[in-house]
């Protein structure tokens, strides 16, 4: 049996802005700085034997501040990237409405029938990421894994993880910013259970 502990970077500037980020990026708030903090602190004594990030700078310093003191060594990840939102990244939600309100609709509340204009399906998104997901979990030496992703990603790996379906990808809970969903491998019978999902308890304000 194997544990993975599964968290969101913490709040950047363009989350504060409501500005899409996808593969581009931009940097943690002092909020976001202490909203790892808090998860490292919550953290410090459950076993780490393996940290694997996002390779994007949000993820990777959200990775460094949670395994502060671990003495354990990052390894990024290309699968484990943001859903790349093409024409969308940098922009804001209410600038995306104005050309493309019907998609941005379907984006948050009908996944299943999201065309994505010049990046990624949740579809095309979700077979890279679980593709990933999964060889890191099944060939990992490691009993207790830590992966720091995106909110997508996250949401598609419970989504995963539960054998649900795409419709339903957005149901809650909301995946906040260092936010710990805690899932567990049983390798004999090749399936997963969540055991906890977007947790902020450790959250001080």
């Amino acid at each position: 049996m194997k544990r993975i502990y599964l968290t969101r970077h913490g709040q950047t500037e363009w989350n504060v802005q409501k500005r899409f980020q996808g593969h581009k990026d931009s940097a943690l708030t002092e909020t976001g700085v202490r909203q790892a903090q808090w998860l490292r602190d919550a953290i410090q004594n459950t076993p780490i034997d393996k940290v694997y990030s996002s390779p994007l700078p949000r993820a990777y310093t959200t990775a460094r501040i949670i395994t502060e003191g671990k003495g354990i060594e990052i390894e990024s990840r290309e699968g484990l990237k943001e859903m790349n939102f093409g024409v969308w990244e940098g922009m804001s939600e209410s600038e995306i409405k104005v050309g493309s309100a019907e998609q941005l609709h379907n984006f948050w509340n009908r996944p299943h029938m999201f065309v994505p204009c010049g990046g990624e399906s949740y579809e095309e998104a979700s077979r890279r990421i679980i593709t990933e997901f999964d060889g890191i979990v099944k060939s990992s030496s490691g009993s207790n894994l830590l992966m720091v992703v995106h909110g997508v990603v996250l949401k598609l790996i419970l989504l995963h993880a539960e054998n649900g379906s795409m419709q339903d990808l957005w149901q809650p809970p909301f995946v906040h910013p260092t936010s710990l969903s805690v899932l567990e491998y049983d390798e004999t019978q090749n399936s997963y259970r969540v055991i906890k999902k977007s947790d902020i308890s450790h959250y001080r304000e």
